[in-house]
């Protein structure tokens, strides 16, 4: 019996990173399941979308193996919370430019693009700093500037700046955390973060 009375479904669309996802929540002793089930989402408390990958590899997946339509009900009427990882707060975006143009779920204003890295190498992997730029329920209880693990050679570029909550510098500075309303996105990987990356999963299924 879990000691947290949320559920968690992890967004199952073939993704790479799930696995690690669930060794995390299982860890932490926190009621959860894998499934891409309508049913499934709509019984649990709040949302993780995973992700791996290219954009365009994984918007496809989405559009292939989930309910688009279902789910962006889920999120945008009935207002369950959700957190986007590394290639799941991409897909979050408008749209995505990584080999091609590709149309993303449209939750939040913005553009998936190549991080100008100022000639620093591609992809950017690992720890680096967040920076946290507002006060928000996910960073609650984190050191300061705490590091957090990244692979990532894309960022989410806001059209709105106030969904900005954490940055990180490399090269240039990117959004790392953003947050509207009940849209979570962290472009590292919490479930490779250690104690920093199990605060943040606490602090959302709190949310």
């Amino acid at each position: 019996m879990s000691e947290i009375k949320k559920k968690i479904c992890i967004i199952d669309f073939d993704t790479g990173n799930i696995g690690s996802v669930s060794n995390l929540l299982e860890k932490m002793n926190i009621d959860f399941l894998v499934s891409g089930k309508n049913e499934d989402m709509q019984d649990a408390s709040h949302l993780i979308l995973p992700g791996v990958g290219s954009f365009p590899k994984a918007i496809k997946k989405l559009k292939e193996k989930i309910d688009l339509n279902f789910l962006n009900d889920q999120v945008l009427v009935k207002k369950k919370p959700i957190l986007g990882i590394c290639i799941g707060m991409h897909l979050m975006a408008e749209k995505g430019t990584e080999f091609e143009t590709s149309e993303g779920l449209g939750w939040i204003p913005g553009s998936v693009d190549l991080i100008d890295s100022k000639g620093m190498p591609l992809p950017h992997i690992g720890w680096n700093e967040v920076v946290e730029e507002k006060t928000n329920n996910l960073l609650t209880g984190l050191e300061k500037d705490s590091d957090f693990y990244f692979v990532n050679s894309y960022c989410f570029n806001l059209k709105n700046e106030n969904f900005i909550i954490g940055s990180t510098n490399y090269g240039v500075k990117f959004p790392s955390v953003i947050n509207k309303e009940n849209i979570y996105g962290v472009q590292f990987h919490p479930e490779k973060s250690q104690k920093h990356g199990r605060k943040i999963i606490l602090n959302f299924i709190n949310v």
